[in-house]
């Protein structure tokens, strides 16, 4: 994980729909950017529908919601609709900024390692720097701990 007081480092991603979005677009706003393994899957489900519940009580406290996994922007546009999100969902497919915030690395799945993306979030103020750095967090809890440390 990148270290709490460090610049967030900025990057330009495709959206669900398919345009250009840079962290940088988002100064001024705090930003949780919260990193998940797979589209429509009962985890990553349950955390995008707990985040999409909870925005009006994050956009009270002056922040956004971006999501990014290496799903396609065809697979997170098909997520956005089943599932009614309300948030940006960005596709980071050549893993470029999963590795840049550290969170593609080696897990174990029942008992097996393998590389994929540790479901973490950050909480970046307004000013683009990391103030909170979460790990290896549980996809129920995860959006009400982030609404808490806002």
């Amino acid at each position: 994980m990148l270290s709490v007081g460090s610049k967030a480092p900025d990057f330009t991603l495709l959206d669900q729909n398919g345009q250009q979005r840079k962290l940088s677009d988002f100064l001024g706003k705090k930003v949780v950017l919260y990193f998940y393994p797979k589209d429509n899957t009962p985890g990553c489900t349950m955390q995008a529908c707990a985040f999409r519940d909870l925005k009006p009580q994050f956009e009270e406290k002056g922040a956004v919601i971006i999501g990014i996994s290496k799903d396609s922007v065809t697979s997170h546009k098909n997520f956005e609709t089943k599932q009614n999100l309300n948030f940006t969902l960005l596709s980071n497919p050549d893993l470029d900024v999963l590795n840049t915030y550290e969170v593609y690395r080696e897990k174990v799945m029942c008992g097996k390692k393998s590389l994929g993306v540790v479901r973490s979030t950050y909480l970046i103020d307004e000013n683009g720097f990391i103030v909170q750095a979460l790990d290896s967090v549980k996809a129920k809890d995860n959006p009400n701990q982030m609404l808490s440390l806002i």
